[in-house]
């Protein structure tokens, strides 16, 4: 007991020495920044400002109200952890639903980790301790890991090394955001299950993607019987192309010439009427305007 009140005590003392404007610290090479790293400080709730990279938009009321609740009965187990923003301010980094709950029953104070970090850094702590949770949906955790990878500006291989998590297990979260928008509505309200999403990516046509999920939805179809029902699909398809009239001459003709010419893949199209289509992909910016000038070159 007398070591828990001393860790108290500490706290309350970090908190006065935090009040006090001629000690402000503000990064880890200031006077007394030693003593905040790694401890426990007892903050006021209102010099806490809510995270606006907080990933989690939605808390379902009636789990915050359990939290509560708990934390009325036993107090904040595990502190919040928040960053220095200005003199006795403070933004969240992580913890907002014990920060919700503990103002709801009217805590003046919180325990917490203070962190001097730049907002770069804040939204990646965010973010990595929400992936963490075991209550996100698939959808929640595919739009996290689409922010680290873009805000962040890391690789799939460097966030795998971050969140601890399989390269592999972070591409299959992350292709279910290629999904329409109702089908990951409904993965996020618990419909359907990530298996179904990921059986339902391998159609390509979002309103073949519609159509199988009203089944799944209707018929109660199970994930595998959902990924036989796509494997059908899937066979059908192929069957249809392989059945497609080939190329005429002249087409499959300028096709060779302008893949030779232009030193990439062309696609040629063409209807029964006579009428075409050309299709030149490129990877990126530099790839296009080499095939420009190569146009452009030709003139």
């Amino acid at each position: 007991m007398a070591k828990a009140t001393k860790k108290q005590a500490l706290g309350r003392g970090l908190s006065a020495l935090l009040k006090d404007p001629s000690n402000d610290i503000r990064s880890a090479n200031d006077k007394n920044a030693d003593k905040l790293v790694g401890s426990i400080v007892e903050l006021e709730l209102n010099t806490i400002e809510v995270n606006p990279f907080q990933p989690r938009t939605s808390f379902n009321e009636e789990t915050l109200r359990e939290l509560a609740s708990s934390i009325k009965e036993l107090g904040v187990i595990q502190p919040i952890t928040v960053r220095k923003l200005d003199f006795n301010k403070y933004q969240l980094v992580s913890g907002e639903r014990r920060f919700r709950a503990s103002k709801l029953i009217g805590l003046e104070t919180i325990p917490a980790y203070i962190r001097i970090a730049n907002d770069q850094e804040s939204l990646e702590m965010a973010l990595v301790e929400n992936i963490q949770r075991q209550d996100l949906d698939p959808i929640e955790i595919a739009l996290s890991y689409q922010r680290l990878i873009e805000e962040i500006d890391v690789t799939q291989e460097e966030l795998s090394d971050r969140v601890g998590k399989n390269r592999s297990t972070i591409a299959n979260y992350l292709r279910l955001l290629k999904l329409d928008p109702i089908i990951q509505t409904g993965m996020r309200d618990n419909f359907i299950s990530m298996g179904h999403g990921r059986a339902l990516i391998n159609i390509e046509d979002t309103s073949e993607q519609l159509n199988i999920y009203e089944k799944i939805l209707s018929d109660s179809l199970s994930v595998r019987e959902t990924e036989a029902l796509v494997r059908t699909l899937k066979n059908s398809e192929t069957k249809t192309t392989s059945a497609k009239k080939t190329l005429p001459s002249f087409a499959k003709s300028a096709k060779n010439e302008l893949s030779s010419l232009l030193d990439t893949k062309v696609e040629v199209k063409v209807a029964k009427s006579g009428k075409g289509q050309l299709i030149v992909p490129f990877k990126n910016k530099e790839e296009l305007t080499r095939i420009l000038n190569l146009i452009k070159s030709e003139k």
